[in-house]
């Protein structure tokens, strides 16, 4: 096994250990897809409170990053400018030049590292030779600027609707067991081995044919090796970059339509037991002999809640490991951000991780052109946040004009949320910089951030 830090890399006597140990063991996103749903009340709160977790602390810790800003400006930046050192050195120029002071860089787009990665093939758009790293160009260029970087790690969504991934390693050539079904597969793909072309294939035809309701082909979020396979993702990250912070996206299921896999259904089956009488669990038991879907339809409310879980575990266990080798970094989200729409039908509880402090900061998805719901979702996250810096508004700038967007950091501020978060940089310098009034970066720079 080659050592985990990577030429050029400096790593810490006591991390280089950990990630060592840890590396032995493991050997043994950003746009919404589906309606607007109605509008929110003012307020909303949903998911169990705090008490009725065992074992968690409902008082999360002060918030205490390495570099603080009395309000964050964040920007997120998409893969596709993480390709070249000439373009990651422009993207932090620019982002700096407008006032931005908080760059969210997508590092894991589909099961792919725009880092220096041995678990994850490399970004096929990245065109510099192999040696270069984009994250480590980042960090060096932005930490000049006093600008904070985040690493945005897409987590389920691992492969678009398009032709498969190049190399062999990459997860969904590797590991096709390993993926989510939709329900109205379930059946189908319950007789063909996942390691059969047409499984795979049938997925990205899936995805295709209904873009309004998934983006692409996910992971199954309840498999163990799923579970390992992000949670590496992210130790590898923490423990060999002087980040700032790490992003999760895409923490979360496609749709209640998901995940109806014959790993994940007999998962559940298992888990379930504990929760039945036996009289319940042999009934169920001698009709799932006939219908692969018996314990979810006859338990359709344990079968929500054992969905749930998958996800808030997987965030309790990377939060817990990596606030154990880097405390001050900051764990944070992009999520749904009408937060009954995120708990009922993607199965997640971000409201409660807030109140929890199973993240740091929740980045509500409030991508809409509509400002009076752009509010209230704002509004519902604040209302879950234990104070101000817990939450960044997302502002979706491609749905909006630059005048829209520049209310929304106005609504933003008004409702106290710690900051603003703008998707994205990758289409402000591209259709944004169209705009009437002067390119998009520059005009909200200088007319919302002061420069």
């Amino acid at each position: 096994m080659r050592s985990s830090a990577l030429p050029g890399m400096r790593v810490p006597g006591p991390l280089a250990a950990l990630l060592a140990a840890w590396a032995l063991g493991l050997l043994s996103g950003c746009t919404v897809v589906g309606t607007t749903p109605e509008r929110l009340p003012p307020r909303v709160v949903v998911g169990p409170p705090p008490e009725d977790r065992g074992g968690i602390d409902p008082r999360p810790a002060p918030l205490d990053p390495v570099r603080r800003f009395d309000e964050v400006r964040a920007l997120w930046v998409v893969r596709y400018t993480m390709t070249s050192a000439e373009s990651v050195r422009t993207m932090v120029r620019q982002a700096d030049e407008a006032g931005i002071n908080t760059l969210i860089v997508q590092v894991r787009g589909r099961a792919d590292a725009f880092y220096a990665s041995e678990l994850e093939p490399r970004g096929e758009s990245i065109r510099d030779p192999a040696d270069f790293d984009p994250l480590q160009l980042v960090l060096e260029e932005a930490h000049a600027r006093g600008m904070a970087v985040h690493a945005w790690v897409n987590t389920h969504l691992v492969w678009g609707p398009a032709a498969l991934p190049v190399s062999p390693d990459h997860l969904v050539n590797a590991h096709p067991e390993w993926l989510a079904v939709p329900r109205e597969l379930g059946n189908e793909l319950s007789a063909v081995d996942p390691s059969d072309d047409r499984f795979v294939s049938r997925l990205i035809r899936y995805a295709e044919e209904n873009p309004e309701t998934v983006e692409g082909v996910y992971t199954s979020p309840s498999h163990p090796a799923v579970q390992d396979r992000v949670h590496g993702v992210w130790m590898d990250l923490a423990a060999r970059y002087e980040l700032d912070g790490i992003h999760f996206d895409y923490i979360r299921f496609p749709s209640a339509e998901y995940d109806y896999s014959v790993g994940a259904l007999e998962r559940f089956r298992i888990w379930v037991r504990d929760h039945l009488s036996e009289a319940r669990f042999a009934e169920l038991e001698r009709a799932y002999q006939a219908d692969l879907f018996a314990f979810v339809e006859g338990e359709a409310a344990l079968w929500s809640e054992f969905r749930r879980a998958q996800v808030t575990g997987l965030v309790t266990r990377i939060r817990q490991d990596v606030k154990s080798i880097r405390p001050r970094l900051v764990v944070s989200a992009a999520v749904i951000a009408d937060p009954v729409l995120a708990y009922e039908d993607r199965f997640q509880e971000w409201q409660a991780w807030l109140r929890e402090g199973l993240i740091d900061v929740a980045v509500p998805m409030a991508y809409t052109p509509d400002v009076d719901r752009f509010e209230a979702l704002v509004r519902a996250a604040r209302s879950a946040a234990p104070s101000p810096d817990r939450v960044w508004a997302g502002i979706g700038a491609y749905m909006t004009t630059p005048s829209g967007t520049m209310e929304m950091i106005d609504i933003a501020r008004a409702e106290d949320a710690g900051g603003v978060a703008i998707f994205s940089y990758d289409w402000a310098v591209g259709e944004g910089q169209q705009e009437r009034g002067g390119p998009f970066l520059q005009r909200v720079g200088r007319e919302r951030f002061g420069r």
